[in-house]
């Protein structure tokens, strides 16, 4: 590893200034973030979409009008020889961020990157490393998902950047929240001083790009992306709550205008604020060891996800249990809905086919959503105290009804398309793929087995808090012990803990570190546990588990 580069200066972000901004910004026309932020590099750089012999940097210049920046990427921190080299604008019309890809770099070298500003000022500087090309020993990523500011502190962040062991940083989703200042988090939830801006819920581009410079302005994430690229899908909150193709949960257009516009709106703030490309879904191969196929499961083609509570509304038992055997038997198992669409779908196939052709040991899909299926197990089987149990019951009744009829309790993850996630289990049983899923969203930790395709890596959040919240009744080891019971494919779960995953690639096995944080309360790198399980190349299945 080259030497780390020393944490990022920033400009004070007042605010004052910052909710001012929000004030100009509201309605459908978005004043740019120079008024909310003192001038000059004011949230650091980064720097995404690695390839062997390119990479993307980022940053942010405010002044009164455009001003050309010129970047440089050298090998040395003190940038005695440059590697590659050129200008690039930061505008208004894009709030100021701007990006660049270096091109013409040395495979799996690590490179030091800065910006300089037309009056020689210059930027912070950042450190990236390009993919491996041709025989490669070692990959290792640190991932992430599910990081709402509101309920705590980005700890997980520090402790990946602090352990400077990684190649490269993944996240899976939810890299920011939607909601307004007392919806998600309340304010009673909310950890003091951990209030993202704008206090109302982001719908237009302004609130949008508030929202992205109210969460750049963590330290702890502002160090992440200095030491490492990244590589980054959009899941829900990055526009608004269980996205589909049509609309959100939480998008009312008679009240928030039409949804295109307001996922044009983030689409267009997540393009100016990310080290990323707008590319919908894309591969990256890391040598001969791997390739990493990054898709896209909410906006392009994904289907309207099923309702449970709609099918059985108003019904009396006999009835509702009817009607969910003929919903299992029926729309639930339609064979055309689709959460990526015919031309991903055929992507992604030829994609892992020829990656097993050209002799990579593993097909990495970096994506959203838990892949495996979860079924919920029968209250009666948490050896809950009876006065507890009945509350659970009444609780968690018409969920179990559906778990009786063997439909599974999210309808937002991959259990509620069944006939696509045959597909794509099927394409890669047919290429002979040695499948590594990587998953978020669900704010907790998994790992399950997908028989004679690969294994699967689900992450917990960063800071979102998971099953202890929604059934604080049932103690955690206890949930996981009854939900490994009753899905034979999950091999481990934890539904109490906050972290992220260490994923390591060899040519003989497919490891993850689901690392632990001691708390989210307050800001503390603390990692003090963790559970690590592996998978043997051609087994694709578990073949090693150690805790500690």
């Amino acid at each position: 590893m080259p030497p780390t580069p020393p944490p990022l200066p920033m400009t004070a972000v007042d605010r004052r200034s910052l909710l001012t901004g929000g004030m100009l910004g509201l309605g459908l026309i978005a004043a740019p973030l120079s008024a909310q932020a003192a001038s000059g590099f004011t949230h650091g750089v980064a720097s995404g979409e690695p390839s062997a012999r390119s990479v993307l940097l980022w940053t942010r210049y405010a002044g009164k009008q455009d001003a050309k920046l010129r970047w440089e990427v050298s090998e040395s921190a003190d940038f005695a020889h440059i590697a590659s080299g050129g200008n690039a604008v930061a505008a208004p019309a894009h709030d100021w961020c701007t990006k660049a890809v270096a091109t013409g770099l040395k495979p799996a070298t690590w490179y030091h990157y800065r910006f300089i500003a037309p009056d020689g000022t210059i930027s912070g500087v950042g450190r990236t490393r390009t993919l491996p090309e041709g025989s490669t020993d070692r990959f290792r990523m640190a991932v992430f998902s599910c990081a709402n500011l509101g309920f705590g502190y980005f700890n997980s962040y520090a402790h990946a950047a602090d352990a400077d062991a990684f190649e490269l940083a993944v996240h899976l989703g939810d890299y920011l929240y939607e909601y307004d200042h007392d919806t998600y988090p309340t304010e009673k939830q909310r950890v003091a001083d951990r209030t993202p801006l704008p206090l109302t819920e982001a719908v237009h581009l302004a609130d949008y790009r508030q929202r992205y410079a109210s969460y750049r302005s963590d330290p702890d994430l502002l160090r992440l992306h200095q030491m490492y690229p990244m590589i980054a899908v959009f899941d829900d909150h990055e526009t608004a709550n269980d996205t589909w193709k049509g609309g959100a949960e939480n998008h009312t257009p008679s009240t928030e205008g039409p949804w295109d516009a307001r996922k044009k709106a983030a689409m267009q703030a997540r393009s100016e604020w990310l080290p990323i490309s707008d590319e919908p879904w894309a591969r990256y191969d890391v040598g001969d060891l791997a390739t990493l196929f990054r898709l896209e499961t909410r906006l392009t083609a994904r289907d309207k996800p099923f309702d449970l509570s709609g099918v059985v509304k108003g019904m009396a038992p006999a009835q509702a249990e009817a009607a969910l055997k003929a919903f299992h038997d029926g729309a639930y198992m339609d064979a055309k809905r689709t959460m990526m669409g015919p031309a991903q779908e055929q992507w992604l196939a030829d994609g892992m086919k020829a990656s097993v052709k050209s002799g990579r040991k593993w097909q990495v899909l970096v994506q959203q959503v838990v892949m495996g299926s979860v079924l919920l197990p029968p209250t009666v089987s948490l050896d809950l105290d009876p006065e507890v149990e009945k509350l659970a019951a009444s609780r968690m009744a018409g969920l179990l009804a559906a778990t009786a009829a063997g439909i599974p309790f999210n309808m937002d993850s991959w259990d509620g398309y069944p006939a696509a996630r045959k597909r794509l289990l099927d394409s890669a049983r047919a290429a002979e793929a040695n499948l590594v899923v990587l998953s978020g969203d669900s704010h907790n930790a998994w790992a399950f087995e997908h028989p004679g395709a690969g294994v699967e890596f689900g992450g917990t959040s960063v800071t979102s808090p998971g099953a202890e919240s929604y059934l604080p009744f049932v103690k955690a080891t206890t949930l996981a012990k009854a939900l490994i019971g009753a899905n034979g494919a999950l091999e481990w779960c934890d539904t109490s803990r906050r972290g992220y995953m260490a994923v390591e690639l060899t040519p003989q096995k497919a490891a993850c570190a689901w690392r632990f944080a001691d708390t989210v309360k307050r800001r503390d790198p603390a990692h003090s546990d963790t559970t690590r399980l592996a998978a043997n190349h051609g087994a694709r299945a578990f073949t090693e588990g150690l805790s500690g």
